[in-house]
């Protein structure tokens, strides 16, 4: 009779997860998706979307497979069927050309950017020169410039652009995109208030309170962490920042990835504590999928880094819901 001989059973090299919390969708992205779906269900396919509703690949295909269609200008989408303009908002040119079509048009703008259009206009309703802190060519940027006239909105990315600044003879205002860095943004804000003291900014800050969740469950969870990834798109503002603040915050290592696809698992080598977090346009499905591939390779213990505890709900937008 033959002896059997047993193979020793692979053990896999334990790895500890430290899920940052609140991460993914926030209140602004959450509504934008529902619009979209709730535009199909009242008008049918097609739908037209200018711009990607919000920054993630994954929602954006998923929506199209229903019947949305992305376009970049509203010269692309036909008289007769409903457009959305995106979560980042759009410039006052594109509601004028929507209403001079008689286009159906659902303004899906999250509020909170909603609230920095609303206090560039009365700030050059007032006669003051308004500064921008913000990203060059990001879609928000470019819808709070174009809410007023050309030339009224200065845009400043850095504390070096502060300096190089004219002190130009009126009263002056500043507002910022809703998804910076919160440290980045503090500190070229400080900068204008010191080059004008006389400077005007808003009664609350306009960072939005999901981007400032995300920052500070990442600033918690990142201390002395091997590799900080982040699930998100490289054209997410806020996901971008995310992997900066885990930097600063601790982590040896931080990383961007779209999803669980794009992580190579020679990456572990030399990991045995890793930080997780997801940008706010970033579905929960993903962070499940990198958990999964990860549990093939580690034996897990998760960790989880909760800062904060989220339950903002917006509204769906007029148009629809009327």
């Amino acid at each position: 009779m033959r002896n059997s001989v047993m193979k020793p059973k692979f053990r896999k090299p334990p790895l500890t997860v430290r899920l940052a919390a609140p991460r993914g969708f926030c209140a602004g992205v959450e509504r934008a998706i529902r619009t979209v779906e709730e535009t199909l269900a009242a008008h049918g396919a097609p739908v037209y979307v200018r711009h990607e509703i919000v920054h993630n690949k994954h929602v954006v295909e998923r929506l199209a497979t229903m019947g949305a269609v992305f376009v970049d200008e509203l010269s692309e989408a036909p008289d007769d069927r409903p457009v959305i303009f995106s979560a980042h908002g759009a410039p006052r040119a594109a509601h004028d050309e929507a209403a001079a079509r008689n286009l159906i048009a659902i303004d899906a703008t999250c509020p909170l950017v909603l609230k920095v259009h609303n206090e560039t206009r009365r700030h050059a309703a007032a006669n003051r020169r308004i500064y921008l802190v913000g990203h060059a060519n990001h879609p928000e940027v470019i819808g709070t410039m174009g809410q007023v006239a050309e030339g009224a909105v200065t845009l400043v990315e850095t504390v070096n652009d502060v300096a190089a600044l004219e002190d130009h003879d009126r009263p002056k205002a500043y507002v910022t995109q809703t998804t910076l860095s919160m440290d980045d943004a503090r500190m070229i804000v400080d900068a204008l208030k010191r080059k004008f003291p006389g400077i005007v900014g808003p009664r609350k800050e306009d960072i939005c309170y999901a981007t400032s969740n995300r920052q500070n469950a990442v600033k918690a969870a990142a201390p002395g962490v091997d590799l900080f990834v982040v699930i998100g798109s490289e054209t997410s503002s806020n996901s971008l920042r995310l992997v900066e603040v885990a930097k600063s915050a601790g982590a040896k290592r931080a990383m961007l990835i779209e999803d669980a696809g794009a992580f190579d698992p020679a990456t572990l080598q030399n990991v045995s504590v890793i930080g997780l977090s997801a940008g706010a346009s970033a579905p929960e499905s993903l962070v499940e999928g990198l958990l999964k591939a990860l549990a093939e390779q580690r034996k897990l213990t998760i960790e989880t880094v909760e800062t904060a505890a989220e339950n903002v709900v917006f509204n769906t937008p007029l148009r629809l819901a009327s």
